[in-house]
């Protein structure tokens, strides 16, 4: 898929990768989505279906706290404060952790609705906005939604695919 460059097609980019997605993690057996048999985002470790949903939800999550920081005309802690671009696998593990009263079906419910809030706010903004200026070093806003919804949806779903056809 191209890169976007453009609101309609950054929202295509996120329709298709995420409908894609969630078409696979319905395929998770009953049972095993917290089974640790993924490879984790931190070299050596292990990760379960469910902690890959608990990535995306925190990462969807985290966009949507940059794009109301920036609203606000407060300065926004890329990524996130307390870590460093270099510390995204640690970053990845604190995500696993921040759910933990949410179970498998909760989980996909909440990442379709951190989903659905972005691409509400991707609809109330401009192309001029989101892809005429730089918002974070050489990256517009467009760019810094897609590398953190989209390309992880598709990356996810590679993880995933793999995960189920070693199991089905």
């Amino acid at each position: 898929m191209a890169v976007p460059t453009s609101k309609t097609a950054l929202l295509s980019a996120i329709s298709t990768t995420f409908d894609k997605l969630m078409s696979d993690l319905a395929r998770v057996p009953k049972g095993h989505s917290e089974e640790a048999s993924l490879d984790g985002h931190v070299t050596g470790t292990q990760m379960s279906p469910s902690d890959l949903v608990a990535y995306l939800i925190g990462w969807n999550e985290l966009v949507l706290k940059w794009l109301d920081q920036d609203d606000r005309g407060e300065t926004v802690a890329f990524p996130e404060a307390g870590f460093k671009w270099n510390q995204l696998g640690q970053l990845a593990q604190k995500f696993y952790a921040d759910y933990p009263e949410l179970a498998w079906p909760q989980r996909l419910e909440r990442l379709s609705a951190a989903k659905d809030q972005l691409v509400e706010t991707i609809l109330k903004r401009s192309d001029d906005e989101l892809y005429g200026r730089m918002w974070y070093g050489k990256w517009t806003k467009g760019r810094m939604i897609q590398f953190n919804t989209s390309s992880p949806y598709a990356n996810a779903r590679g993880r995933i695919r793999k995960w189920l056809k070693d199991r089905i």
